[in-house]
C-alpha cells in the first residue's frame, strides 16, 4: 500500500506542478523597463500592470511597449482592442484562451 500511495502523490505533484507552471509559461515576458521594478499580470485584461509603488506608472497597464494609465484608456487603443479579439490574447478567465486553469 506504502508504494501505491507514494506513486499516487508523485504523478498528483507532477500533475500540479506542470500545470502551474504551464500557465506562466504562456505569458508574454514582463516589459523590460527600468521605470517600473515590479510587475504583475492583469489576466483579465491580458497584459502586465506596473506594480512598483515607487513608479510614476504604478498601477498602470503595459501594452505594446507603452503604457496606459486606466483601463479606458487601454480598451479605447485600437491595437490593444485588435489584440484583445484575436487568438494570441492570454487574458480572461474561461475566454478559451491560453493561461487560466485547464489551458
Amino acid at each position: 500500500m506504502k508504494k501505491t500511495q507514494w506513486l499516487v502523490t508523485g504523478v498528483l505533484s507532477s500533475l500540479i506542478a506542470g500545470t502551474l507552471s504551464g500557465c506562466s509559461d504562456d505569458l508574454p515576458p514582463q516589459p523590460d523597463d527600468p521605470s517600473c521594478q515590479d510587475w504583475e499580470w492583469d489576466d483579465d485584461q491580458g497584459v502586465w500592470q506596473c506594480d512598483d509603488t515607487h513608479s510614476s506608472h504604478y498601477h498602470h497597464y503595459y501594452y505594446g511597449g507603452g503604457y496606459f494609465s486606466n483601463k479606458s484608456s487601454l480598451l479605447k487603443s485600437k491595437s490593444y482592442k485588435s489584440y484583445r479579439s484575436s487568438s494570441t490574447f492570454k487574458g480572461g478567465f474561461g475566454s478559451g484562451s491560453k493561461g487560466g486553469f485547464g489551458g
